[in-house]
């Protein structure tokens, strides 16, 4: 850091220099099953970030949103014979009842889709208007072919990541494969709402651009979310933001946490080969499990091991064994810092912790949350 300046969060190489508030936000849950790992690491990523920014005396507002109106939810709902809305307000509890076992904060802002459906229609209505999008058998499409492009992707991978998102890519009504509804007609027994060309429900990309331009305006200072939804969720969201606003760019900054695997292969409900919070929970601290997932890369896919859980317990007794020892070297808790701001290196910040103990070591302890 220059002598005299301010030290600010850099991300990605960037610095994010803040004036006054930062504006987070953060893809939430679809609240269809309970927290495994992954969901767990993105919002426990959000959360030390938030607080190293308030360490900078950055006021910090998070958005987290609530994604109740989305087919995985339905059909969820349908097998265990409930109404979406009230089945989803059950597992969104359970979800809550992690994060707060985690020692992540609660969200300054928790938007929930389905009380953001005129918002959406709005939206579908200003994407049109800017020539970015079109009216079809019902539904709203935004024109999305220029994306893959733009993102590094060839045709063909885009659109194969759009179908294993829910992209219906196989949509009569569309002109283009990746074109994603912005509004889109509901199927028998899906829960809709009127608009101007009918019947129907929100987009899932569509849902976060609505939440987020109704929380925070044109643009935000963080956004944040699992690597996976770089693609197409993010991508598409952006995209619709800044087509129906003119703003660029829609985010500052981004912070994509990587992947959280067993045995190599990414956990997803599909596969089935997930490892829940609520478990862990059960046999460890909060605070182990947190510095499980704090104590590397945030952008780094990992594997979790039973293993790594046993030493993230090892490493977090070594700091609070260290927080007990006499005051250290001042120069150690400016080196925690300055590792805390260069891109979120907690391992780093950690071992320096570790060796020099003292206030370095309390310091570290009070911005993570790892009491």
């Amino acid at each position: 850091m220059t002598a005299g300046t301010p030290p600010h969060l850099h991300l990605g190489g960037r610095p994010l220099s803040v004036v006054g508030r930062a504006r987070v936000y953060v893809c939430g849950v679809t609240p269809y099953d309970v927290t495994h790992l992954g969901h767990a690491a993105t919002f426990v990523w959000v959360d030390a970030a938030e607080r190293v920014l308030r360490r900078l005396g950055v006021q910090v507002e998070v958005c987290r949103n609530v994604t109740d109106v989305d087919d995985v939810l339905f059909d969820a709902a349908e097998r265990a014979g409930a109404q979406y809305d009230r089945f989803a307000a059950v597992q969104q509890f359970h979800f809550e009842h992690d994060m707060d076992s985690l020692g992540v904060r609660r969200p300054a802002h928790e938007p929930r889709a389905h009380s953001f459906v005129p918002q959406v229609v709005a939206l579908a209505g200003a994407l049109i208007d800017a020539g970015a999008a079109y009216a079809s058998g019902g539904s709203v499409y935004f024109s999305g072919g220029h994306l893959a492009g733009a993102h590094g992707l060839l045709r063909e991978e885009a659109v194969a990541l759009l179908a294993a998102n829910g992209g219906r890519v196989d949509d009569p009504a569309k002109r283009d494969p990746l074109d994603q509804a912005v509004w889109q007609s509901s199927r028998d027994g899906e829960p809709s709402w009127p608009s101007p060309w009918g019947p129907g429900r929100p987009g899932w990309h569509a849902e976060c651009t609505a939440m987020a331009l109704s929380t925070y305006g044109s643009s935000m200072d963080l956004h944040a979310g699992g690597a996976d939804l770089r693609f197409p969720h993010h991508a598409y969201e952006a995209a619709q933001a800044e087509a129906a606003t003119g703003v660029t760019p829609f985010a500052r900054s981004w912070l994509h946490v990587g992947t959280v695997r067993l045995d190599g292969e990414k956990m997803a409900k599909s596969t089935g080969n997930l490892v829940f919070a609520r478990d862990l929970l059960q046999r460890s601290s909060g605070p182990v499990v947190r510095t499980l997932l704090l104590d590397r890369r945030y952008a780094t896919p990992w594997d979790f091991t039973e293993a790594g859980l046993e030493q993230a317990a090892v490493r977090l007794d070594a700091l609070h064994a260290a927080a007990g020892r006499p005051a250290g070297p001042a120069s150690a808790q400016e080196a925690v810092l300055d590792a805390l701001v260069d891109d979120l290196d907690v391992p780093r910040a950690l071992d320096i912790a570790i060796e020099d103990g003292g206030q370095a070591a309390r310091d570290l302890v009070g911005v993570l949350a790892l009491q």
